[in-house]
Parts: structure tokens; sequence; C-alpha cells
């Protein structure tokens, strides 16, 4: 049996409690039923919106009820009595030092609780989509919650300090020295959160830096990481990234690749760039869809110059050799077959009669022989 005496203690509160009941368990069945929504709704959560308003709706709920509670609780009362004797009475006093540390934890709560509550609906907001990584989810979180804790620290300090603007010029200088001192790492760091926005690449893309080429292998605050097709590891900072063109051959998901051949201008050029097409056909590491061209492009010194351009999808740089090696060689056997002459540089020697003309190897030049006069004017 229940003893009287307990009974009577919460008699006082028995209202309170009741309505305490009522709000957790109407919170927690919203809760409960919103997660069953989600499981048996899998394509409406697939929605991005949708997943936004559910998410809200129960952080909402929950607010509510938590401050209903609060407030049932008389809780309330004691938050505002706290703040009067924080603002009016003496600041050396021991209750206005107990309502500043209460004011402080309360303040410390609420960021930490908003900044778990924020992670939630960025992972939600971000979760369907493959624009944002995961690396970059994570920045956005934590440059979030940096900022909310600044905030925070700024207010729980001018709680405890009366001036408060020295001490932010202080800072300031402090923040200056340290700025001169480490300018070019801080430009890195300012240019690696504009990569990390402006995404002109991502881990696994092909690219080139300036004169450096190479897979993306890691890309950090300070500093990107390229895997050269030698095998090299390059590590680029970012101020240099974003400084410099960056080309990426991966993005779209396919690349043109462009092989120039020339022909003999005795060779109909219509007529062996169409051979030079349907020889395409046969080249299985391209794509049929853009087709392939063959245009005209130039007047050489000996010979009309085709450019064969092709698409290969999913870039890289062995595809890219794969396809261009099958493209030269199946053009080539073509022109071969139909008897259609690439030109090559070719010299015409011609040797000088002062110096005798051509011989062989080993050859002796031939004596000259001349007559000359005997000293007494007769024949010798």
């Amino acid at each position: 049996m229940v003893d009287v005496s307990v009974l009577g203690q919460l008699q006082p509160y028995l209202d309170e409690i009741l309505l305490s009941a009522v709000v957790i368990t109407l919170v927690l069945g919203i809760r409960y039923a919103a997660r069953r929504w989600r499981k048996s709704h899998q394509s409406a959560m697939a929605n991005r919106r949708i997943r936004v308003v559910v998410s809200g709706s129960v952080a909402l709920v929950t607010g509510v009820g938590l401050f209903s509670l609060i407030v049932v609780w008389g809780l309330w009362d004691i938050l505002v009595s706290v703040v009067d004797g924080l603002w009016n009475s003496d600041a050396n006093s021991g209750s206005s030092l107990i309502a500043r540390v209460t004011l402080a934890v309360v303040l410390l709560g609420t960021a930490y609780a908003l900044t778990s509550f924020i992670g939630r609906v960025i992972s939600e907001l971000t979760s369907g989509t493959d624009r944002i990584s995961e690396h970059q989810r994570e920045i956005i979180y934590r440059l979030t919650q940096v900022t909310l804790y600044a905030v925070v620290g700024l207010v729980v300090l001018s709680i405890f300090l009366e001036d408060l603007g020295s001490l932010l010029v202080g800072a300031g200088f402090l923040g200056i020295v340290v700025g001169m001192a480490a300018r070019q790492t801080l430009g890195a760091v300012l240019a690696g959160f504009v990569l990390m926005f402006s995404r002109p690449f991502e881990i696994g893309d092909w690219v080139q830096i300036g004169d450096q080429e190479g897979i993306v292998t890691d890309i950090t605050i300070v500093n990107t990481r390229l895997q050269t097709f030698d095998g090299e590891m390059v590590v680029l900072p970012n101020d240099e990234v974003s400084s410099q063109a960056i080309t990426n051959r991966t993005h779209k998901g396919r690349l043109r690749l462009e092989v120039e051949i020339g022909v003999d201008y005795d060779a109909d050029p219509q007529e062996a760039a169409e051979i030079a097409r349907d020889a395409l056909d046969e080249v299985e590491e391209i794509l049929d869809v853009p087709t392939p061209q063959v245009v005209l492009k130039r007047f050489d010194d000996s010979a009309v110059v085709l450019g064969v351009r092709a698409w290969i999808g999913e870039p890289s740089a062995r595809r890219k050799w794969r396809a261009r090696t099958a493209m030269i060689s199946a053009v080539k056997t073509a022109f071969e077959r139909e008897s259609i002459k690439i030109p090559f540089p070719q010299r015409e020697l011609t040797g000088r009669e002062e110096s005798g003309g051509f011989r062989l190897t080993g050859e002796r030049p031939a004596r000259e022989v001349r007559s000359e006069a005997a000293p007494d004017g007769g024949e010798e």
C-alpha cells in the first residue's frame, strides 16, 4: 500500500504532476509517431522539404513541451528572478555571483542543445543530395558550432566583466599580430574554405592545376594533394590553387578527344574524312553519343590536316590513352586499306660538284692527272 504521508506531501503538486505527465506523453507520442511515419514513408522522406518540415515540427513540439514544463513548475519565475538579481544586486555579493553563474550555465547548455539540433537539421538537409560531400557537411556544422559558441562566449564574458570593450580591443590587436605573422597560412585557410564551398573539384577528380596534373586524393583546409600519373604526390597550398587556372576533366562525366591526321594533297579530303569517320565505328573505347566527327582543320606544309574527334565516358588518363591509341590504329588501318597516303617529311640530297659528288663509303676520290712542261720546253 502507498504511504498516506507520501500522498499528503505530493498533494500540493498534484496538478503540476498531472500536467507534466500529459505534456511528456504528448511529446513522446508525437516523436514516436513521427519516427514510425518516417519508416513507413521512405519515398516521401526522400523529398528534402518534407524531411525539413517533419524534423522542424518535431523540434518545435519538443521545445514547446520543455517550455510548458518550465511554466508548469514555476521555473520561469525563478529564471526571471535570477536575471533580476543579476542586474540589480551588487556585483560583489554572493547572490549576484550565483545568479551570474546560473545564467552562464543556462546559456552554455542552450548553446550545446542548439548546436546538436542544428547538426541534425544540416544532416537532414544534405543527406539526400550528392552536391555536398560528407566533409563539406562537417565543415558547415563546425563553422555553425564555432560561431554560436563564440557569440555565447561573448555574452557570458559580458556577464562577468563590466568593461568588455577593452578585452575585445586587446583581442583585436592580438589578432592583427597573429595575422601578420601567419598571413600565408591564414590565406591558405581562407582559400581552403572558398574551395570547400565553390567546389571546382572533389576527391577522385582528374584535374590540372597550373602545370600539375593528376588525381585529387585529399582536400584539407590548408592544402590540396594530387597524385600524378608518374606516381608522385604533389601538395599544393590552397592559396596557390585558387590563384591558378583549374581544369577538371571528370566533372561532366565525359571528355572529348581529338587526333590530328594529315592526308596527301592528291587525296580527296572529303572521302578521307568519311573513311576516318567510318573507321571510328569499330572503336569500342569511345561513346556512340555524342557521335564522333571528322573535320577539315587546316592546310599544312605537305598535308591537309583532319581533326578526328570522339568522346569517352567516365574520363581517366588510362581511358584517354586507350581511346587515342585505338582511334589512331583504326584510322591508319582504314587509310592503308583505301590507299590514302599519309605524307611525311622527305629530303632530297644533292652533292656539290666541287666536292666530287657522292661516293660510297671507303671509295677514294679519283686522282687528277696533269701534264707538266719540261724545263727545256720539250716533253718530259
